[in-house]
């Protein structure tokens, strides 16, 4: 999906709202669990991704109506092994055939030397599976970055300022001329991309930091995470991180899809999905979109 085609959606349904499918195992509702052991044939065992991918399809389809992006995190997939592997890649060709409009993010976070990143690269943007976008770690530099960039329609969602405490470590210590980390790596890799190929990861959490952020990347997509659970404040992520396509794609896991962990978890999901797609519109309308 490029640049112009994602626009499009958001102004379209009024959202632009990322649902991240973070399906962990000891919080997936007790009647998943259940109803696929109930439909194994004799003979057949029970594997925790067979819950996975049921719980996904219903996460999916009660929350779309009100999403233009999906996030799957692949640790949540990898940590079951081979089996929680194919269930990332049956959620992506469940969205592919189903919902074909909605934007695919691989939550991974890679970024290694340049032959490694190109094959990470093949894996995420070739194939069956592939993705729209995947977020990659640019500590390594342009030649860790660049592989990514080679796929036209895809995206490079680059770590910039995020949300976890841990981020003062590095991302905010500045050099002797008061440049912060954060602030070279967006100054730096814009020579690497462009606003039609390149996001950044800017922690919901971050609040007025926005406003220094889009003084350097003005017109370039952030993808926002920690609205809801992590307490971040979707008015002030739009007040200050919002331009005149948008620019935002804010990121909400768990205080969608484990709001409830019981037989109406998906029709909660779907409650709190429409509730944040609502805020949206206000925020899309109040700037003029």
């Amino acid at each position: 999906m490029n640049r112009q085609q994602l626009i499009e959606q958001i102004k379209e349904k009024r959202t632009f709202l990322c649902v991240g499918l973070d399906p962990d195992i000891k919080k997936i509702p007790q009647c998943i669990i259940d109803d696929c052991k109930a439909e194994l044939e004799d003979g057949d065992e029970y594997d925790d991704s067979l819950a996975i991918m049921a719980f996904n399809q219903a996460i999916i389809d009660a929350t779309a109506p009100y999403c233009v992006a999906y996030k799957p995190n692949l640790a949540f997939y990898e940590s079951l092994g081979s089996m929680g592997v194919a269930a990332y890649e049956e959620t992506v060709a469940y969205l592919r055939e189903n919902y074909p409009n909605h934007f695919i993010i691989a939550d991974a976070k890679r970024g290694d030397i340049g032959n490694t990143s190109a094959m990470y690269a093949r894996s995420f943007f070739e194939g069956d599976t592939q993705v729209d976008a995947l977020t990659v770690a640019p500590y390594m530099g342009e030649d860790s970055v660049k592989p990514f960039l080679g796929y036209d329609g895809k995206w490079v969602i680059l770590l910039a300022l995020t949300s976890n405490k841990g981020s003062y470590d590095f991302q905010l210590t500045e050099d002797k001329d008061g440049e912060r980390l954060f602030e070279k790596v967006l100054k730096t890799s814009q020579q690497w991309g462009t606003k039609d190929n390149m996001m950044y990861v800017v922690g919901a959490t971050q609040g007025r930091m926005f406003e220094d952020i889009r003084k350097l990347v003005p017109h370039h997509f952030l993808l926002v995470p920690g609205v809801g659970a992590q307490g971040g404040s979707l008015e002030e992520v739009c007040k200050y991180g919002m331009n005149k396509d948008c620019g935002l794609l804010v990121n909400s896991s768990r205080g969608i899809i484990f709001a409830s962990n019981g037989e109406d978890f998906a029709e909660v999901a779907g409650q709190k999905a429409c509730e944040l797609r609502d805020q949206m519109d206000e925020e899309l309308t109040k700037a003029g979109l």
